[in-house]
């Protein structure tokens, strides 16, 4: 194989260029391997395996700067910069991420997995080199759906005063993990459609040159020519976006042809000031069936099946995962999402009024059956949080009742809006955050970690979580009904079919889920359902605890943990978010002001660093927040009570 011969990309510039298509199929095939093994992001990786060939091939990175937005597009570029032996380990524990990362190569220049930050990254390093005398050349491959985001726009904007070396690369594939929406993917849709417009562009061009070299009358008859093709540009490409923000705009390219993107790449990359390659790929490029389903290319699961064209003759398909070892059939599991799907639905059938909204992810955020029941009540608004969460506050002095469904990371984005144009203005917003704790093999950038702290410290603002599929569908009925903007979190995860019988709900109270006599253990979410775990473990070293499912982090049952920390002499509050100004946090400021309290306080929460990627039950197990690991630490930090506290408290637990 071609591609075991590369260590670095030096190793690719030795490869004759006649012999690049097949290296193009050893990457597409070890891309696919690799990925219905492991799970991930597969149409994008394969559609961009020619362009990352050819800036390989023509750029020096070792001292040339490569950025791609948002990460999906990088496994060939990993392939290429040495990481071909460990690439088996994508996205598991301990192996390499799925997404740029600074950590694993000097060719990955930032740890990416929001999309949008690329452009704003390579002007910055662009001027960066300026400023220090560097002669650097810079590439940002962005993709359709990440340059519509409000931070692209916010860079395009900024950069038509450049004049250095930089190259951004419209990777154009028309689809994002939902379909590309708005206005500027309808311009790229007249871009597409407008091939023409290269020919005419040569053509008149060739003419001004000509009609410029006839004596006296040339200067004016050309300046006349330039102002027709001027308009006819406009006619054929309507409004020239990229041309009018400063960019010399060079498309349509075939991003899978190498000749034609080696000719095109040479004949600009060494130009002085800011260009836009426009290439048209294909997601999927290479897997039979690809366009069918653009949704299971960008997450594909283990087990999936794709099937490289080249390949097909020969059935080369992705083995089958191993079958249960036990012959009886797994109990009928549901998740987070689907529940949240369904009643979604139901209370749209009850509430004419109610609109969703989400920022590029319906089918992520659980909205596709909402979309496809209300199409006219559904709104995706592209990867433009900040939009998404301004348009929701809007929406609702209309007396629309609003859900905004959005990841808990990249809710984030949206922090500022959150704070003015709803929290402030008591705009009635329902947000409802999936992807809330760790997101699994997707990694650093995706855990949803932070919502818990960035929320709680907004005024007014209602926030909850549910400890299961049940309790998720109630508090989304819950919060319909409230005149205050909530917000809820739920984990990627499974969880019980909704069948149960959820008792009421009733603002900032908490709920005994079983009673005890020697400890307290206060669970947040699906992390009550752990905590019961954890306390039938910790019967069998007879210790009975008393289990809460919090419900509220904002407002807090404040008499609930007053009687708590009174009673006990130990506080256990376990969450899967970030232990700095986590829920522990907002119990622990509570007791501040409760006097007396008796019990220590114990936050079990994800440490104050960031997570790397692997299974979520693993790693909440290494974190110690599995119910083994909450039971070893209810017994160490028991029997580390101090002969200062047995004196104060008694020896007898209570």
């Amino acid at each position: 194989m071609l591609l075991e011969l590369i260590r670095t990309p030096a190793d690719l510039k030795r490869i004759p260029r006649e012999r690049l298509p097949l290296l193009a199929t050893e990457i597409r095939r070890k891309i696919v391997e690799t990925v219905t093994r492991n799970g991930g992001h597969l149409g994008s990786g394969v559609g961009v395996v020619e362009l990352t060939i050819a800036l390989h091939y023509l750029y020096d990175f070792s001292r040339d700067r490569l950025f791609l937005d948002t990460g999906h597009q990088c496994y060939p570029h990993k392939l290429l910069t040495g990481r071909f032996e460990s690439f088996h380990t994508l996205r598991t524990l301990g192996g390499i991420s799925g997404f740029p990362n600074k950590g694993e190569s000097p060719y990955d220049l930032m740890t990416s997995g929001h999309a949008g930050t690329a452009l704003s990254m390579g002007i910055g390093t662009c001027l960066g080199d300026a400023l220090r005398g560097e002669m650097r050349r810079t590439v940002v491959v962005v993709g359709d759906a990440s340059i519509v985001s409000g931070v692209s726009f916010e860079a395009l904007n900024s950069v038509g005063h450049l004049d250095q070396n930089l190259l951004v690369i419209l990777n154009d594939n028309e689809q994002s993990i939902g379909r590309t929406v708005g206005a500027l993917a309808r311009l790229m849709s007249k871009v597409r459609m407008s091939r023409l417009y290269e020919g005419a562009k040569h053509t008149m061009e060739r003419i001004e040159r000509l009609l410029s070299s006839i004596p006296v009358i040339g200067q004016k008859v050309d300046k006349n020519v330039h102002d027709l093709f001027h308009q006819l540009k406009n006619a054929l490409v309507p409004g020239q976006l990229f041309e009018e923000l400063g960019f010399r705009y060079f498309g349509l390219y075939d991003g899978h042809d190498l000749d034609v993107l080696f000719e095109a790449i040479e004949r600009i990359q060494d130009q002085p000031g800011i260009k836009m390659l426009h290439v048209l790929t294909v997601k999927g490029k290479g897997l039979r069936g690809c366009l069918e389903d653009p949704l299971a290319l960008h997450g594909a699961k283990p087990g999936d099946r794709f099937v490289l064209d080249c390949d097909a003759a020969s059935d080369v398909e992705k083995v089958d995962p191993e079958p249960p070892s036990s012959s009886e059939p797994a109990p009928k599991r549901s998740d987070f999402a689907k529940c949240f799907s369904g009643v979604l639905v139901e209370q749209a059938e009850q509430i004419p009024e109610l609109v969703a909204i989400t920022a590029g992810m319906p089918d992520g955020t659980g909205l596709v059956a909402f979309r496809e029941r209300f199409p006219q009540r559904f709104f995706n608004v592209g990867i433009a949080e900040q939009h998404a969460v301004a348009f929701a506050g809007g929406l609702t002095l209309t007396g629309t009742k609003v859900v905004c469904a959005i990841y808990s990371t990249f809710m984030q984005r949206g922090f500022d809006q959150v704070f003015q144009e709803v929290a402030l203005a008591r705009n009635p917003v329902v947000f409802v955050m999936s992807h809330a704790g760790l997101a699994g093999e997707d990694g650093p950038t995706h855990h949803g970690l932070f919502d818990i702290a960035m929320l709680r410290s907004i005024p007014g603002l209602v926030l909850m979580a549910p400890r299961d599929g049940a309790e998720l569908q109630a508090m989304v009925r819950f919060a319909l009904r409230l005149s205050v903007p909530v917000a809820i979190r739920y984990p990627k995860a499974g969880t019980e079919p909704p069948t149960r019988e959820v008792a009421p709900l009733e603002l900032g109270k908490a709920e005994v889920l079983r009673g005890g006599e020697h400890i307290a253990l206060v669970g947040y979410g699906p992390m009550s359902e752990t905590a019961l775990k954890a306390a039938d473990l910790l019967a069998q070293e007879q210790i009975q605890p008393l289990v809460v499912n919090a419900r509220f982090v904002r407002p807090l049952d404040q008499d609930l943990l007053k009687r708590l920390a009174a009673r006990f002499r130990h506080v256990f509050t376990i969450e899967e978010a970030a232990l700095a100004g986590g829920f522990g946090s907002a119990v622990l400021e509570h007791l501040t002001h409760v006097e007396p309290w008796r019990a220590r306080v114990h936050p079990l929460a994800i440490p104050d660093r960031f997570i790397e990627h692997g299974r979520r039950e693993t790693m909440l197990a290494r974190l110690g927040l599995g119910p083994e690991g909450i039971r070893d630490t209810v017994l160490r930090l028991c029997k580390e009570t101090t002969t200062s506290e047995k004196a104060y408290f008694g020896t007898a637990p209570r």
